[in-house]
């Protein structure tokens, strides 16, 4: 009678100390009616109740402990296999957590939580924040990114030993907990031979938010990733090619003086001009013969119709872009570019973007007070007293504006939007430009008026990117609503709706011949999309963080994307793998760019570096380098340290002279 009194007490005492009142007040209930006790042992049913929560209990106990035995167990194991064995840890610990969620226990779950988030914040910092904000059942329903984590399985590569090895602790251990978390969240891909270190495949651990199975079989669609029939580099490779070093060099003597004159096409003004005096010396040096045959990559693509209606270009226009395409430079490892750096200064950390127009003549910022300026580098030296700074308050849109010293500043300011601008581009021909911007709109720009032609309303969150098409007329935009959208100067309307990113959409970048959009996103992928149909025709996965910046290569055949950790990856469009991941910088790519004939890609970083590495030798594999899984392929030619100038954006000019800018930070 006693025993059975005493367990009376204690079912009530949990019963109230979990909050279960009706439960509570039935039991005292029953116990006023009967005299005697309860019999708990004719009653299953309550039985049945009582054991239910004697369970979760020990449930909930068992994934802190089984967790952490699991990563004390990988951390003792031998060195040959520990970094094959780590990739485990972090998809249970993801989804350890996420079950004690679900399964009522939030208490424990932020205990969880906190007690190992140290050892993944290194790799996985945007995931492990965005995990902190799952604080209730609901959370795991209602957001996208907890959402996909529990519908898609996690493909991890392991070698037999490892997996063997993994296998028999789990049984030994007797844990069913972190057992029932590796069978419904991990695909093992084991393959046979000795196990590999953690940095010789991007694609050992496949990022969350992506199916494999569907990606691959997405991956498999055909894709026509070559130039554009009748282009002007068609017609000139018809007509004679490109001038060597030699004779352009002999040329350039001859009508220095008249571009001197002219100052049409001037490369960045003053700077531009110095600067293609040192890339001249530079070629005599380097090469007094034609450029190698496989250092223009574009002459041996495919050639493929365009699915977009292009616009008509003026012959004088084509004479110009003809011209520079002659007097074009032939880079590659030994012959590397001249690079003129614009440098932002006074900028009070309001300076959100800068782009830079095909001749680098103009250069343009997005501020975060919503407005756009726009410099014109021959303007620029010639004004005395003059000043790059800003946070000046300006309501004009005149080229000349007063500055508080009384010197004339020679920029163009554009005000319309009504929030931070975020991204600019200039059109092939530099007369117009597009801003994007947090009020939603991208607008249009024309640099002859000084005045603002169109506003673009079609996102529904802010706008991270815009930008023109290799032909002009044509834009794409990518935004916070995770959509990227096709528009065309003379609509309102967008064209096409590109929808399939499980989060922002922070990047996108055009395609050579027009035909395709890849877009980079903070769901760790790259998706390329069909501009006629609308449709994804390639998803890229192995980034670790979001994706800041994309570039092609000028003959369609790769496409190049840096993220947020500082990791490029070169991908072939074809077969949609990554050809070769390279990692030298330390922060943030934010700019991408490869050399007009395709031999080199330039980066740039917010670790104020600007790197050139070798693209001919990267995709030029050698089998047995393949088969080892040497992560970098793709050589480093040179880096180029800013003095404390994060790198914004980069740009070769037709004439393969590199243009880059940023704003001069102290806090870096």
């Amino acid at each position: 009678m006693e025993n059975m009194q005493a367990v009376n007490n204690f079912v009530a005492a949990y019963l109230k100390k979990k909050g279960f009142k009706e439960a509570d007040q039935l039991l005292e209930d029953l116990q006023n009616k009967e005299s005697g006790p309860i019999d708990f042992h004719n009653d299953p049913e309550l039985a049945k109740f009582i054991h239910h929560f004697s369970q979760v209990e020990d449930d909930a106990a068992q994934y802190l402990d089984g967790y952490r035995k699991l990563r004390s167990w990988t951390y003792s194991s031998l060195d040959l296999y520990k970094p094959e064995l780590l990739r485990v840890l972090y998809p249970v610990f993801v989804h350890s957590f996420m079950d004690l969620v679900a399964k009522g226990h939030l208490q424990q779950a932020r205990t969880f939580f906190n007690a190992f988030r140290e050892d993944h914040e290194l790799m996985h910092s945007r995931d492990v924040q965005k995990l902190e904000g799952v604080l209730s059942q609901s959370h795991l329903e209602e957001m996208e990114f907890a959402r996909s984590l529990r519908q898609n399985k996690v493909n991890i590569k392991i070698c037999q030993y490892s997996y063997d090895l993994l296998l028999q602790y789990l049984h030994r251990s007797q844990s069913t907990a972190m057992l029932g978390v590796i069978n419904e969240h991990i695909n093992f891909q084991v393959s046979p031979g000795q196990p590999s270190s953690i940095s010789d495949d991007a694609e050992v651990v496949t990022l969350f938010g992506s199916c494999q199975d569907a990606a691959n079989q997405l991956n498999q669609k055909e894709i026509h990733w070559g130039l554009l029939e009748d282009s002007l580099e068609e017609r000139l490779d018809k007509a004679g090619g490109l001038l060597s070093d030699s004779e352009k060099t002999e040329g350039e003597n001859k009508e220095g003086d008249v571009d001197e004159t002219k100052k049409r096409s001037v490369e960045g003004g003053k700077q531009g001009a110095s600067t293609k005096k040192l890339k001249k010396d530079k070629a005599v040096s380097a090469t007094s013969k034609s450029a190698r045959p496989e250092a223009n990559t574009t002459s041996a693509a495919p050639r493929v119709k365009p699915e977009l209606t292009l616009p008509i270009m003026s012959t004088e226009v084509e004479q110009s872009i003809l011209e520079d395409l002659r007097n074009r430079v032939q880079l590659s490892s030994s012959a590397l570019p001249s690079v003129s750096f614009y440098t932002f200064v006074n900028t009070h950390n309001g300076l959100n973007c800068s782009a830079i127009s095909h001749d680098g003549s103009l250069v343009a910022g997005g501020f975060s007070d919503s407005s756009l300026k726009v410099w014109d580098m021959a303007k620029l030296g010639q004004q005395a007293g003059s000043s790059v700074s800003q946070g000046e308050n300006g309501s004009t849109s005149n080229e000349h504006v007063v500055g508080p010293n009384g010197g004339k500043r020679s920029y163009s300011l554009f005000q319309g939007h009504s929030g931070p601008v975020y991204s600019a581009t200039f059109s092939p021909l530099g007369d117009f430009i597009l801003s994007s911007s947090a009020d939603t709109t991208i607008r249009l720009w024309s640099t002859k008026l000084n005045a603002n032609l169109v506003c673009y309303k079609g996102h529904n969150y802010p706008v991270w990117d815009v930008q023109f098409s290799p032909v002009g007329h044509y834009f794409a935009g990518s935004s916070h609503d995770r959509t990227a959208r096709i528009w065309s100067m003379d609509r309102i309307q967008p064209l096409r709706i590109l929808a399939g990113h499980l989060s922002d959409v922070d990047c996108v970048q055009w395609h050579a011949n027009c035909n395709y959009i890849a877009t980079g996103s903070s769901d760790k992928t790259v998706r390329l999309w069909d501009v006629q149909s609308g449709e994804c025709v390639r998803i890229f996965i192995g980034h670790r963080s979001m994706i800041l910046s994309l570039a092609m290569s000028p003959d369609g055949r790769y496409m190049a994307s840096g993220d947020e950790d500082g990791t490029i990856m070169m991908w072939d469009l074809s077969s949609g793998r990554c050809v070769t991941p390279l990692t030298g910088h330390t922060t943030c790519v934010w700019s991408l760019a490869f050399s007009c004939e395709g031999s080199l890609l330039a980066s740039g970083s917010a670790d104020c570096t600007v790197k050139l590495w070798d693209v001919t030798t990267s995709t030029k594999v050698p089998r047995t380098e393949e088969k080892s899984g040497n992560p970098n392929r793709l050589r480093l030619l040179k880096t180029l340290p800013t003095k404390s100038t994060p790198v914004y954006s980069l740009r070769f000019s037709r004439r393969n002279l590199l243009f880059a800018a940023g704003a001069l930070s102290k806090n870096v």
